[in-house]
């Protein structure tokens, strides 16, 4: 079975953080990024860009309306993704909680949703 990580941040807290302490906080996830891609079980990570280039496409009124984004009623933001295949959900939260979202940055408003998938690649 294949899992969908979303890491998210409040922006809010985030930005309530000193430069001091954000650094010191980014300068520790490597090493669980790494931890976690070590299981073997990781098929994709990646960290989102900058808030500011983001889009968001709605239909309306049988168009595409494209708006800056995000902008959904939540207060948390996704940060970043990441898609395991494990043999067991026990096994997908083992794996999840390498995640830096899941292990550090409470002052940040860090957390990790896992999410079962259905899942196709292209070739």
């Amino acid at each position: 079975m294949k899992y969908l990580g979303l890491a998210y941040f409040t922006p809010e807290k985030f930005a309530a953080m000193t430069p001091g302490d954000v650094k010191e906080l980014v300068s520790q996830c490597p090493a669980f990024d790494e931890k976690m891609r070590a299981t073997g079980k990781v098929l994709v990570s990646a960290s989102l860009g900058d808030l500011d280039s983001w889009r968001t496409l709605r239909p309306r009124s049988g168009k595409t309306y494209v708006s800056d984004g995000p902008y959904t009623e939540s207060k948390e933001v996704v940060g970043g993704l990441f898609i395991i295949e494990a043999e067991s959900r026990e096994e997908a939260l083992s794996i999840a909680s390498m995640h830096p979202a899941a292990s550090l940055g409470e002052a940040g408003g860090w957390v990790v949703e896992l999410i079962p998938i259905d899942f196709y690649l292209a070739q």
